[in-house]
């Protein structure tokens, strides 16, 4: 498959709504619309009792508010370790000593690109936390057993933090 023209339908300060057209693997042509956005990063923190530092955040998309992990959209050219490190300090008040890779995943790969640097912080220092004006962030510290019950209840329901409990329930089922 390969990109023939690209079209930006909407220019905004988070993406930009494309509409493109491809050959598709058969020869044929297809247009679609694409979400382009930089990306982002987002980490489940550990502190040092083992306790899961998550958020209750609102969310205006989903029209309420939601329990998930600190995450933050990528600057253009930033890293996604320097990234996420940035977000844990703004959201909850952690500088993490130690990141470490749990996953790369594409949000909504049917129409958008952002792809999403999921890590796992731990050796967590407390710091000032620096929300910006329109954040409304409550921290939540669960033990890892009260997280997977939620998970598993279904009363969590945003991707990025699934996969980050999903990805470290087996690290621990694994050591």
């Amino acid at each position: 498959m390969s990109l023939l023209s690209k079209e930006i339908a909407y220019h905004g300060k988070i993406l930009d709504l494309a509409r493109e057209t491809h050959r598709l693997p058969d020869g044929r042509e297809a247009c679609f619309e694409i979400i382009h956005h930089p990306g982002g990063a987002a980490a489940l923190p550990v502190d040092h009792a083992g306790q899961l530092l998550l958020i209750r955040q609102f969310r205006p998309a989903v029209r309420g508010t939601m329990l998930e992990i600190p995450a933050g959209r990528l600057e253009p050219g930033e890293d996604p370790a320097t990234s996420i490190r940035r977000e844990l300090q703004e959201e909850i008040g952690r500088k993490a000593a130690q990141i470490a890779l749990l996953a790369e995943v594409y949000s909504t790969v049917g129409f958008c690109r952002e792809k999403i640097f999921i890590f796992l912080a731990t050796e967590l220092e407390v710091t000032p936390t620096a929300h910006e004006e329109h954040e409304f962030i409550e921290l939540v510290s669960l033990a890892p057993a009260q997280a997977f019950a939620l998970v598993d209840a279904g009363e969590i329901s945003d991707a990025k933090t699934l996969i980050a409990l999903q990805a470290y329930r087996y690290r621990l089922a694994v050591q």
